[in-house]
């Protein structure tokens, strides 16, 4: 849940600065800031965009279906796993239309010149940018869902040319990845909350971990959660596939 963290604002405000992802504004629009805990326990800048998006007409470009990246998945031997570095503020944003972004904090007005999150399009976006940048590898030896990009080989050597491919191809497109993040060449690799390898694709241990040890949902919201979770793994629940769980709220 997304959570008000005043005393982390001054920090990400300069970081983003002096990453020139933002610049003070004076925009007659403003959108509220909050913050978000990630995985791994670091904060995620969330600026709370309903308004702006409710207005918004709507990107209709198709986010990939996770079950047909996992099908060119299941007979290869070889893998390296990619991941962008903060992703979304690597794509630009329209000259002129920076002034429709703007965020207010207690410390100013500023506003994006790159993709934030949670503007409704940003995903279609960021899609239609991946599959053009990867569109001659697509199908063939890459599979993409946003800034996840997963390369697959059937040899170790034919993995290294595909790997030279990606990069050059990173490279011309000026797009940078988080080494940190990245895995190469391994024969298993996790993938959307999936472990693929070995001709297999099973759940990710700390998925199957979270599930069982939820705890109760006293909320509808938490129960959505836990509903939202178990309904993306049901395909590995017997005669899961017919199964939906609903709310009914």
């Amino acid at each position: 849940m997304p959570v008000q963290l005043p005393k982390s604002l001054p920090h990400k405000k300069e970081e983003l600065l002096d990453a020139g992802f933002i610049r003070p504004s004076k925009s007659p629009y403003s959108a509220p800031v909050l913050f978000q805990k990630k995985h791994d326990g670091s904060l995620r800048m969330c600026i709370d965009y309903r308004a702006l998006n409710k207005i918004t007409v709507k990107n209709r470009y198709p986010i990939p279906l996770i079950a047909n990246l996992f099908d060119q998945l299941g007979s290869v031997r070889w893998f390296s796993k990619l991941d962008l570095r903060s992703g979304y503020h690597q794509v630009r944003i329209a000259e002129g239309d920076e002034p429709k972004i703007a965020f207010v904090t207690r410390y100013g007005l500023y506003e994006f010149l790159v993709m934030p999150f949670r503007l409704m399009n940003a995903p279609a976006t960021f899609c239609t940018l991946m599959n053009k940048v990867f569109q001659p590898f697509l199908d063939r030896f890459v599979v993409v869902y946003l800034d996840d990009i997963v390369v697959y080989s059937k040899s170790l050597e034919e993995h290294m040319g595909h790997l030279r491919e990606v990069f050059q191809t990173l490279r011309e497109n000026e797009l940078f990845i988080k080494e940190e993040k990245c895995s190469f060449s391994q024969q298993e690799v996790s993938f959307l909350g999936h472990i693929v390898g070995g001709s297999k694709i099973r759940m990710d241990k700390s998925k199957v971990r979270a599930i069982s040890e939820w705890a109760p949902p006293t909320k509808v919201t938490e129960l959505r959660s836990f509903l939202g979770l178990a309904n993306y793994y049901r395909h590995f629940v017997e005669k899961g596939e017919g199964m939906r769980l609903e709310t009914g709220m």
